[in-house]
């Protein structure tokens, strides 16, 4: 270890001074984000601890043998960013440089020569001490620094070893760093087009909500990632009719988005007459299973309603999906949704969605939601449930905003504003 303290800090020097020296360096040497700085923090320091007459870098990364690139050099008048600048960088290939490259060994001249012929003739010609010091990266020397001295005999061999030792901790931090680099770009990049993904899939959205009449109407959609796989819907028909559609792609993300953006083109084009719930869900799921689902194993929650704002009333199909709760605030009962149930779309090509229908009144409140709602967590792993959308929807004074936001601000508190782990979609219907 003494070796190493009067290698890096001088013959002679206290413990102390060696000390000082090392935490200085680290310190400036850690202060750097970028791998170029850094490298240049590394050779300030080492020169004033082990003066050498030039230096040259390699590398192998990316080739074949027998070629190389020059990666840096002290005859360069500018220094080339050998990350960023690789276009730049000499490509050489055979001679001395690469046969010690591809070597994986270290080694010491004291009396080293180079022919004229040699590919590195222009950058090794005079010196006569050279130190080949391999980087190593899994195992292979992947890259090599070249520490050149005038005259014969100029490095100690038993300095050596601890030379190599050092230089390979500081050849995997300046790796290191420049893994975190290209993963922070390669992160940039992912978010850039996350978020191009999110905007193009809320512009599949409905824009504003619809004015219905004799239906207060309010919604919340909200994704755990940028992007995700709920998606809501209102379709007009013929005699004011509306169509309300809610639905949940299985799984989160960007993957799950493209389901759901199938799923909006799917139901934009439908040939038919959207005023029959169950055959909607029919062609949606012969689709989805056919050209989709049944390469991805994804599959699709759906609840498709017919209003009929004269009469008040709704029909219905569900594919699998969470029943819509229903809270009779003329008489205080409370009712469910789900006469009408069947697989999941895109499971079973020949599936059938059986309809049934429910006569509201003034007063009522209606809650569709996906499960990224019912199935929030609290800090003890607690689900939110659907009783606590029950007694949420006994108030029975407010309108659909109002008793939107009431079950947000609850479901708020109940995860302490913990972040969503899916996506929460929320239909709040009030019938007037």
């Amino acid at each position: 270890m003494d070796v190493m303290f009067n290698m890096m800090t001088g013959q002679g020097k206290t413990w102390q001074d060696q000390l000082a020296f090392v935490v200085a360096a680290m310190r400036e040497i850690s202060s750097h984000s970028d791998p170029q700085e850094m490298g240049q923090a590394y050779r300030k320091r080492m020169r004033t601890v082990m003066p050498v007459d030039g230096s040259l870098s390699l590398s192998r990364r990316e080739l074949e043998a027998p070629a190389y690139r020059i990666t840096r050099s002290t005859m360069w008048q500018e220094e080339i960013n050998p990350w960023k600048q690789k276009d730049r960088l000499p490509l050489l290939r055979g001679g001395i440089l690469a046969e010690l490259l591809y070597s994986d060994q270290p080694r010491l001249f004291d009396d080293f020569r180079i022919s004229a012929d040699d590919p590195a003739f222009v950058y090794l010609d005079g010196y006569r001490s050279v130190a080949a010091i391999p980087m190593y990266d899994r195992g292979v020397a992947l890259n090599m620094v070249l520490l050149l001295r005038h005259e014969p005999a100029a490095f100690q061999p038993d300095e050596f070893p601890q030379l190599v030792w050092m230089s390979n901790l500081y050849g995997r931090a300046v790796h290191n760093l420049v893994l975190s680099d290209e993963l922070r770009e390669a992160y940039g990049v992912v978010d850039f087009e996350l978020n191009a993904v999110a905007e193009i899939q809320r512009s599949l959205l409905p824009a504003r909500n619809p004015v219905i009449p004799t239906l207060g109407l309010a919604v919340s959609y909200q994704t755990s990632h940028r992007a995700g796989g709920d998606y809501y819907d209102f379709f007009p028909l013929p005699d004011g009719r509306w169509g309300i559609l809610i639905a949940d792609v299985s799984g989160h993300g960007a993957a799950a988005a493209v389901i759901m953006a199938v799923t909006h083109s799917l139901s934009h084009t439908y040939p038919g007459s959207q005023d029959q719930p169950g055959q909607l869900l029919e062609y949606l799921n012969k689709h989805l299973h056919t050209m989709y689902t049944l390469r991805t194993d994804a599959f699709v929650t759906a609840f498709y309603a017919l209003y009929e704002p004269r009469t008040r009333t709704l029909r219905y199909s569900s594919a699998g999906h969470n029943p819509p709760r229903l809270k009779r605030c003329s008489d205080g009962s409370l009712a469910i949704l789900d006469e009408a149930p069947a697989f999941p779309l895109g499971i079973s090509l020949h599936e059938t969605f059986p309809e049934a229908s429910i006569q509201l009144v003034p007063g009522d409140q209606l809650i569709l939601y996906t499960d990224g709602i019912t199935e929030a967590q609290n800090t003890t792993g607690e689900l939110f449930g659907v009783a606590r959308l029950d007694r949420l929807l006994e108030n029975c004074a407010i309108g659909a905003s109002d008793l939107l936001r009431s079950v947000l601000d609850d479901l708020e508190a109940f995860t302490a504003g913990a972040p969503a782990h899916d996506d929460r979609t929320l239909l709040v219907l009030k019938v007037t």
